[in-house]
């Protein structure tokens, strides 16, 4: 019965991604945060992703009994694990690719903002380490407010002399996986065939999912459809938050997210070609400095930043609403990196 769990549960995730299983080039892949909610999970489907060689699992306590428990199933990637400020340095030293879900979940009745001070604190921490032990890696960011804690980043980056806009990331995987899921469900169609693009931010209304853009096209959802699952696809991690009445926030579906965006970064990295995703990065597509939208991803991180297409007038007026919000938390990274 396990092993062919293992078989069916890797077999999915090939066929979700396209995960390769010929010969790559070694890949070290560092998560930081991997005894928590979302880094337990996470580490689980990383070691399943046959890009990876070597998996190195950090969190200020709880590491070793992940490591242990993860080290023991029979797929290639080779796990230690990390515990500890001393021993974070080790944990990312000779990292391609490094996934941060550190910091501490939302709970009930919290909006992302609240979490702000603390996880704030933990990322610029975990980035200063990053700059000087890995500085080459490419970064994916779980840890929220992702509108916020991306800005941090890059300024600490920029501090350090290390900073390539290329290899910054907001993780909005899970936007995408979200509104991909209620589209399918409301339009009557196959969810593994559908796509999705979501634009602007990781929060509340800053998420903006583009069903006009969706495939494939629908002819049967009203414009109240359309609205409802926009705000759904905005409301989703509440709607779990208020599911687990106070017992967590969206760990499994995010650890499946950000396995999906590392993948698409893995590949990218290997020179597989039209790996595209949505993520909240540098960008010059709006006036503001950061913001989530198509990203094709290459051997160096981003190789190009992909436009908003076409979008019909509702999607118009939530661009313009979005931005005043965006633009606040985005600040508000910048000044808290500047000013601790």
């Amino acid at each position: 019965m396990r092993p062919a769990l293992l078989k069916s549960t890797a077999e999915l995730l090939r066929r979700s991604r396209g995960y390769a299983s010929s010969a790559n080039p070694e890949r070290k892949v560092a998560i930081l945060g991997a005894a928590g909610g979302i880094g337990q999970p996470l580490s689980l489907l990383m070691k399943l992703n046959p890009l990876v060689s070597s998996l190195s699992l950090y969190d200020i306590a709880g590491t070793p009994g992940v490591a242990a428990d993860v080290s023991h199933i029979n797929s290639p990637a080779l796990v230690k694990g990390f515990m500890g400020d001393d021993q974070l340095g080790e944990a990312l030293e000779g990292s391609d690719v490094v996934i941060i879900p550190a910091g501490v979940p939302r709970k009930p009745g919290m909006t992302r903002d609240d979490l702000f001070n603390i996880n704030a604190g933990i990322v610029k921490g975990l980035c200063t380490a990053i700059a000087k032990h890995c500085p080459n890696a490419l970064v994916n960011m779980i840890s929220n407010p992702v509108n916020s804690t991306v800005p941090i980043a890059a300024e600490v980056f920029k501090k350090a002399g290390t900073y390539d806009e290329k290899k910054l990331f907001g993780v909005t995987t899970l936007d995408v996986v979200r509104a991909k899921t209620f589209y399918a469900g409301k339009a009557g169609v196959p969810v593994t065939g559908v796509n999705v693009p979501v634009v602007g931010g990781h929060a509340g209304i800053t998420i903006l999912p583009l069903f006009s853009q969706a495939t494939p096209a629908s002819n049967s959802l009203s414009q109240e459809d359309i609205e409802a699952l926009t705000k759904r696809t905005q409301d989703g991690g509440t709607e779990v938050v208020e599911a687990k009445a106070g017992k967590g926030s969206a760990t499994l579906s995010m650890a499946y997210a950000g396995a999906v965006f590392a993948d698409a970064c893995l590949k990218g990295l290997n020179g597989v070609p039209d790996i595209v995703e949505c993520s909240f990065v540098q960008s010059t597509v709006t006036e503001l400095p950061f913001f989530a939208s198509k990203v094709r991803l290459g051997k160096n991180g981003v190789e190009e930043v992909l436009g908003l297409g076409e979008l019909n007038e509702f999607e118009k007026k939530g661009l313009e609403n979005l931005k005043g919000e965006l633009k606040s938390s985005i600040d508000k990274g910048i000044k808290f990196a500047h000013g601790n």
